[in-house]
């Protein structure tokens, strides 16, 4: 026996959190009954689970991809104000994938795509404290105070000080600095918002990691397949 919203997630339904929401939605039938409690166990091999109205296919096949997203994009499915979403960049893939996590319009860098739910799962929620690397333009001069206050945690949102963070000095030029900043939350445009925080609005903003996922040489608007070593480490994370 195992969760509903996992079992759907494994057989990449969609990321166990939006697979909850279906559940909630009333869009998951077992054994010909709805089921709105996400906490519903199943037996995966004698129940018989719909989802809308239609069987899970069990043979699809996992896909793992990392894109270089480019700035002016969201990374949604779909956008209620017609922006351009990172799907478009996909229409030849036959398979139906989804981001894991966002990136904000405005930045660029490496977005995870799949159609693997526990993986998603994996690498969005908390407690697996995965680092994120981001290159990060912002105005005026960084000061080492600055610096500490940022390292230490930051009240942002009106929400809880935000975790332990990381924040090195690239280049310092005329009224701007360059900084790589590293984080294990992932907050609503929190690094946006941590820089503003100490008085330093972003100018630009690049992820160039995940983990142990590196964005490398992989140009801007371009994809490509995760190796089987990334796809491993994705799976032990």
């Amino acid at each position: 026996m195992q969760r509903l919203s996992k079992y759907l997630a494994h057989f990449g339904v969609a990321s166990r959190r939006k697979c909850e929401e279906f559940i909630l939605e009333k869009r998951v039938k077992v054994n010909g009954k709805i089921v709105d409690i996400v906490g519903t166990k199943v037996d995966e091999k004698n129940d018989v689970i719909l989802v809308d109205n239609k069987p899970i296919a069990k043979n699809i096949k996992l896909v793992y991809i990392m894109f270089n997203k480019p700035e002016g994009c969201i990374t949604t499915v779909k956008d209620q104000f017609g922006r351009k979403s990172v799907m478009s960049f996909f229409k030849n893939i036959d398979t139906r994938i989804y981001p894991v996590g966002r990136l904000d319009y405005n930045s660029s860098g490496l977005i995870i795509l799949t159609n693997d739910g526990d993986t998603a799962y994996r690498l969005t929620h908390p407690k697996h404290n995965i680092e994120k690397v981001y290159i990060t333009k912002v105005k005026g001069e960084v000061l080492k105070e600055e610096m500490e206050k940022f390292e230490n945690g930051l009240f942002i949102d009106d929400g809880p000080k935000t975790a332990p963070a990381k924040i090195r000095i690239l280049k310092k030029g005329n009224n701007f600095t360059l900084c790589e900043i590293k984080i294990k939350e992932g907050r609503n445009r929190q690094v946006r918002k941590m820089c503003s925080a100490i008085g330093h609005n972003v100018i630009s903003l690049k992820r160039t990691a995940i983990g142990r996922l590196y964005l490398k040489d992989l140009k801007k608007g371009d994809f490509r397949y995760l190796t089987d070593d990334e796809i491993k480490y994705l799976k032990n994370i």
